[in-house]
């Protein structure tokens, strides 16, 4: 076996970490145990946690330079906004700001960003009014939203009102569309360097 997942989220009485921590990390090709996660701020890194390695690879695919940029991450899981943090920090360079639940007058903070990330899991959340002109939008956020005007009476939504941000922005990703299959794929890379790097 070349690499291993965690389907994510467990049952409240199970302890994610402690499951996580189950997996060899040269098998760990989401890239959640502490040996990998640290690994980010390393001039090495091993298995980087899938989704912020996604949105990297984005960003280049895309040439757009982060070095020197504010960088403003709302949302501060291990999953995306923790990780991707450090990478925007140690491969990207740029200066950032990492938001979370706790934050007072998010908006303040996200219309000053050259770079928005969003990673909440709150459809909606940020609107054109929290968006300067001009400004990268990436929408991490993926929820499943019930309702009678969806035609098949769910959809998919984003953190990030894409219809009236879209205008203001530069670039902005869709949801869905955007950076899910980057995960994918980048979980896919993890996994052909997991299998590269197996000892015979």
């Amino acid at each position: 076996m070349d690499g291993f997942i965690v389907q994510l989220p467990l049952p409240e009485h199970i302890s994610v970490e402690k499951i996580t921590e189950m997996i060899r990390s040269d098998k760990d090709v989401d890239g959640f145990t502490n040996h990998n996660f640290g690994s980010i701020i390393s001039k090495n890194p091993l298995l980087m946690p899938a989704t912020p390695y996604g949105v990297m690879e984005l960003l280049r695919r895309y040439n757009i330079d982060t070095e020197g940029k504010h960088a403003v991450v709302v949302g501060a899981s291990r999953i995306a906004g923790a990780p991707l943090s450090m990478m925007l920090t140690e491969q990207g360079h740029a200066t950032v700001t990492i938001c979370h639940k706790y934050t007072k007058n998010l908006a303040e903070f996200t219309r000053a960003a050259d770079i928005l990330f969003v990673a909440v899991g709150k459809p909606g959340l940020i609107t054109a009014d929290m968006v300067k002109e001009g400004s990268i939008v990436i929408d991490i956020g993926t929820t499943r939203v019930e309702g009678p005007e969806y035609q098949k009476g769910w959809a998919i939504r984003g953190d990030v009102d894409f219809k009236n941000v879209a205008p203001k922005a530069s670039y902005i990703t869709p949801v869905p569309g955007g950076v899910g299959p980057m995960t994918i794929a980048t979980l896919l890379l993890n996994t052909l360097r997991a299998t590269e790097s197996r000892n015979p």
